[in-house]
């Protein structure tokens, strides 16, 4: 029998496995930064959101969107764009960082989160000059949840409206005082993200997601297995077009959380409705160890410096 086990660690660090941190390495070095900005204005900790500006590199700096894993159970985590060292990663490489609160499940219920993370995009887009930011150029990476929350950016890019199953929803959202501005990116690298909820006990995961009380089942309002359409609604799958952006996705084949399977079916169909994507699967990597090391935020990094080429040409 699969055990659920919600780990404290989860909300902290987006995976179970504890590691000694680095406090050398995941020290943040930035050229200017501004913390807890209310990108929504109604004071909620879910609506703030960090901007840490490049010591490398000229103003205006290419702007990337940090979302942290945590199961969808914390609306308070963006520091942990640092202490997982993928925020210095993108600083020294002279990327601006947007490290972003969203409302837990606790808090509210999906599409909240992915409203959020839009309305982030567009407060940042809206605002972009007087924090020295080219929004020209805007990438989005997250890992675990953050990973599911970084591709449905990608894959909703230019929808705002849906009915899936039945059922309608508002992707886009009206938080904050910006809607009259986009939400759409440039690149998505997405960091073994959740994709289909229906599936990941068949495909190998450690733990039961199909529990009522599994994260996923927490996210939706329900038992996922009951509940397929508000499934539907929120799997990135869903959406995917020919019209998304560049992916990059990296996925150890050792994860025992989120199992392999959930990028497989998403870069799938990535491919096949013609979306430039990468899969990159991992030898042993977990839910985080082994994935998210220099070799991979280096290639993550490449891969942006190509997708903001194309949009300075």
């Amino acid at each position: 029998m699969k055990k659920i086990i919600l780990l404290m660690l989860i909300p902290v660090l987006g995976w179970a496995q504890s590691k000694e941190m680095d406090v050398e390495k995941t020290a943040i070095s930035s050229l200017k930064y501004w913390l807890d900005i209310d990108y929504v204005g109604d004071n909620a900790i879910g609506h703030k959101l960090d901007i840490h500006l490049p010591k490398n590199g000229k103003a205006p700096y290419p702007i990337i969107i940090a979302i942290y894993g945590s199961a969808w159970f914390s609306n308070s985590s963006k520091e942990a764009v640092f202490s997982e060292g993928l925020g210095q990663k993108l600083l020294e490489s002279g990327f601006a960082v947007v490290n972003v609160n969203h409302r837990s499940s606790a808090d509210a219920k999906f599409p909240a989160q992915i409203q959020d993370i839009k309305a982030a995009i567009r407060f940042v887009k809206a605002n972009s000059q007087k924090f020295s930011l080219d929004n020209s150029f805007i990438g989005v990476t997250g890992w675990s949840s953050g990973g599911h929350l970084t591709a449905l950016t990608g894959t909703t890019n230019t929808i705002k409206t849906v009915k899936i199953g039945g059922l309608d929803v508002d992707i886009e959202g009206r938080s904050g005082k910006y809607t009259h501005q986009s939400s759409s990116v440039n690149a998505i690298v997405d960091w073994f993200g959740p994709t289909d909820f229906l599936i990941m006990d068949q495909c190998g995961s450690s733990f039961s997601h199909n529990d009522a009380k599994s994260p996923e089942s927490s996210l939706i309002g329900g038992a996922i297995q009951e509940n397929s359409a508000k499934v539907a609604l929120a799997n990135p799958i869903s959406y995917v077009s020919k019209n998304n952006p560049p992916f990059l996705i990296f996925h150890g084949d050792k994860d025992p959380l989120v199992p392999d399977c959930q990028s497989k079916k998403l870069y799938e169909k990535l491919q096949k409705e013609g979306v430039p994507s990468e899969l990159v699967i991992v030898a042993g990597g977990g839910h985080g160890p082994g994935v998210m090391i220099d070799k991979y935020y280096n290639q993550m990094i490449a891969f942006f410096d190509k997708e903001m080429k194309k949009t300075r040409k």
